[in-house]
């Protein structure tokens, strides 16, 4: 059996940077010519200059914030996809709001590669919990699952009890969702006397896996392995393993060019140093250049034991902002401040992420303006109208004046 995905995983590093910095200048010669957005970016360089890492650092990383505000202005994409490329394709919002589109062709985020090294296979069947509602997450997955010739059943978010049967029924053997609702799905299995043990393997994303709810999934008898992906960009990195046993690390995506930067800044850290993750992808319907993901990692100088060559990263290490993903949704602070605007008498507010178990909670604390009586039942509604999730409300006498309106408190080393 094939221990990899194809043989570009196993190139020698040098010959894979050099065939990426080869064609790197005829895509963004391309990019520049028909995306109008990277026509007024790349304005000021010669496309034909930059051919290796030193050369794509001169351009300005183009961050979530700044492709929000040119979405606004210029509905939908803000002049960043492709006009010729986009009939027939899907077209997603992510929280923020964010738009992208589908790219055409087989397996378009590049996911396959991470549900092979995942241990998953032609035949396999695949319950797919992440969701096909206006974001791309379950099409990620699910484009990726079945360009590896797997059988997908696309259950999407909620409905437990109705995705139980489904998987007691259909006895998947692998699971792709969010880390934490598997083991929503098999608490509620044995809770129901259903028998869900065709599980034996799943790749997870969307949220982080914590050391303890890896162990717990292997006690069940399921290894798990992550892809960190994002609705730009698509798969990233991903997990691979060796011997069964995952590796540190995550393995970068073939056909990515991946940096990490200062936050805050353009420039590129010295190896190993924790900075900003910058993408630069060839994707001609959707071609995003220097993107700051706005995800902290670090790169893992050696490659790995399992045989891939590729650059290692450390994984998701947190937010250069306060960008957080809280149940595989991104929340941003535009988001909380629209919560304080929609309620009267909120002078302060902010969004403390936990834990609760092995799944991610939220309380929103507020500080209310002199004088004012705060109803907490509409500060609950407006919170899960502007992030489209539930938390608690907690009314406090004063929060600290630091600007932090997002504080992540949940510990990823357990």
């Amino acid at each position: 059996m094939n221990e990899h995905f194809d043989t570009t995983e196993t190139l020698p590093p040098r010959e894979r940077e050099a065939a990426l910095f080869a064609k790197l200048p005829q895509f963004l010669a391309e990019t520049k010519k028909a995306v109008p957005g990277w026509t007024r970016r790349l304005a000021e360089f010669d496309t034909a200059t930059l051919t290796s890492r030193e050369a794509l650092a001169r351009i300005p990383v183009l961050r979530k914030g700044e492709l929000m505000e040119a979405q606004a202005a210029e509905p939908p994409f803000g002049g960043f996809a492709h006009p010729g490329k986009l009939d027939g394709a899907r077209l997603f919002m992510s929280p923020g709001p964010v738009w992208e589109p589908q790219a055409l062709g087989v397996d378009p985020w590049g996911s396959a590669r991470a549900f092979f090294a995942a241990g998953i296979r032609p035949g396999d069947v695949v319950h797919n919990s992440l969701s096909y509602h206006m974001t791309p997450g379950g099409f990620i997955l699910d484009e990726g699952a079945r360009a590896l010739g797997a059988r997908i059943f696309p259950a999407g978010t909620g409905n437990t009890e109705q995705q139980v049967e489904a998987a007691a029924f259909l006895k998947p053997n692998a699971y792709a969702g969010t880390p934490d609702f598997l083991k929503v799905m098999l608490d509620k299995a044995a809770e129901m006397g259903r028998d869900l043990s065709s599980f034996t393997k799943a790749i997870v994303s969307g949220g982080a896996l914590f050391p303890s709810l890896r162990a717990e999934y292997r006690e069940r008898g399921v290894s798990v392995m992550q892809a960190y992906a994002t609705a730009d960009l698509g798969v990233i990195a991903y997990e691979s393993a060796l011997e069964g046993e995952p590796l540190p690390g995550m393995v970068v995506s073939e056909d990515l060019i991946v940096e990490i930067v200062r936050p805050g800044t353009d420039d590129p850290v010295e190896p190993g140093e924790v900075g900003e993750l910058v993408v630069t992808n060839f994707n001609a319907s959707y071609p995003l250049v220097r993107f700051g993901t706005g995800d902290l990692s670090a790169v893992l100088d050696e490659p790995s034991p399992c045989g891939r060559t590729n650059m290692r990263v450390k994984g998701w290490m947190g937010r250069a902002d306060q960008r957080t993903k809280i149940k595989g949704m991104f929340v941003d602070p535009k988001q909380i401040n629209a919560v304080t605007k929609s309620v009267p008498g909120i002078a302060r507010a902010r969004l403390v992420v936990t834990r609760d178990g092995e799944r991610d909670a939220m309380t929103l604390k507020i500080e209310p303006a002199t004088g004012a009586n705060l109803d907490e039942q509409a500060i609950g509604e407006a919170l899960t109208t502007h992030t489209k999730l539930k938390g608690m409300v907690e009314i406090a006498a004063s929060l600290p004046n630091d600007g932090k309106v997002i504080d992540d408190l949940r510990d990823y080393s357990k």
